[in-house]
């Protein structure tokens, strides 16, 4: 048995506890295992009519004494990219794939990644080529999962950030506005503002009503001893104004560039005359060694991916439902976008979360 494993998409921690677990899982049972590295970038680095030649390109071998220690590390030893065989500027290359596969013996491949590595992941179990999906994201929106690997590490660091800031915030009476990656999902702004404690949280599913999330933040800054208050938005998030028909083209390059974090500080600032401390934390989310739950998430994806290829089951996506480790057709990726319970977990008027009930509810208030 051979198997295949790449990471596509952005990279998170917990990647490589992953990784480590599928190597020496896959090494137990005598089972050989190929890298593949940047994502779907290795397979197209390959000619399938040399791949001896061509291998280094492309892919690597993947050993317990290679894999030892990994899982302390941050980011991927694959490295990664944002790939898509099905759209690449000389067209579609999944045939491409399945050559390489086919011709360096893979019997099953292992694929870690978001949304777009999920999906064309499900295309090619639905050509018959049989994969394990394995989901992570830090923005925790992969359908048919409850949780994603590196969606923990990315509310703990925005959780330590949002907290640091405060003492700027506070030094100059400013209004801060953190802002957090989550294009089309609010879940890490919400959860990371809740336990921080902002003041406010903005969240990419619901249009912001500048004036009255405004006058909130300065009504708050007013009620703090130290004179400041926080607010954390989703980058994906909608400005009211914006969202009502501004001609995005009227706007400058440099106002069309600016995230909405500082689109929203700006109007922050000539509305109420309080100056902001604006900060995107960005790839700071996602840097530096995973925290233990998606150390403890990624070994236990991992094997389980390990034990679902020794029972010859395959197409599949590993899965936390209910706080239980299960799978699902690894095509329930395709099925909808995952999006945050607004009605459950969020107040759109007083934008702040809205924990009403906790008992018999999963972590993370599924």
């Amino acid at each position: 048995m051979r198997i295949g494993i790449l990471t596509g998409g952005g990279d998170v921690p917990g990647l490589n506890p992953c990784i480590k677990a599928i190597v020496e899982g896959a090494a137990e049972r005598g089972w050989a295992v190929t890298g593949f590295l940047r994502g779907w970038l290795g397979p197209l680095a390959i000619d399938p009519e040399l791949p001896d030649m061509t291998c280094e390109n492309g892919s690597m071998e993947l050993t317990p004494a290679r894999v030892r220690g990994i899982d302390r590390e941050g980011g991927t030893i694959l490295h990664t990219s944002r790939t898509d065989p099905r759209t690449r500027p000389e067209g579609d290359r999944t045939e491409h794939v399945r050559a390489v596969l086919d011709a360096l013996g893979i019997d099953v491949m292992i694929t870690l990644g978001g949304d777009g590595t999920l999906r064309f992941s499900a295309y090619l179990s639905s050509l018959g080529v049989p994969v394990i999906a394995i989901p992570k994201t830090m923005d925790n929106d992969v359908f048919g999962t409850d949780y994603c690997i590196g969606f923990s590490t990315a509310v703990s660091r925005s959780v330590e950030a949002i907290n640091a800031l405060r003492t700027t915030s506070a030094s100059h009476e400013r209004i801060a506005v953190i802002e957090l990656f989550g294009r089309r999902s609010g879940e890490t702004a919400l959860l990371s503002g809740f336990l921080a404690q902002a003041d406010r949280i903005a969240i990419a599913e619901v249009p912001i009503e500048e004036e009255r999330l405004i006058a909130q933040l300065v009504a708050d800054r007013e009620a703090s001893p130290e004179n400041y208050s926080v607010l954390v938005i989703s980058e994906g998030a909608k400005l009211a104004s914006e969202a009502e028909g501004e001609d995005q083209l009227s706007r400058s390059n440099t106002q069309r560039n600016m995230g909405v974090g500082h689109r929203l500080a700006r109007q922050i600032e000539k509305q109420s005359g309080v100056g902001t401390v604006v900060q995107e934390l960005a790839y700071l989310m996602r840097a530096g060694a995973p925290d233990a739950l998606d150390r403890m998430v990624g070994f236990a994806f991992g094997t389980l991916a390990i034990q679902l290829i020794e029972r010859g089951q395959t197409g599949r996506l590993v899965a936390l439902r209910d706080g239980n480790y299960e799978h699902v057709p690894i095509d329930t990726v395709m099925q909808q976008v995952k999006r945050l319970n607004v009605a459950r977990l969020y107040d759109p008027e007083t934008h702040r979360a809205k924990i009403a009930s906790v008992e018999g509810v999963p972590m993370f208030f599924y």
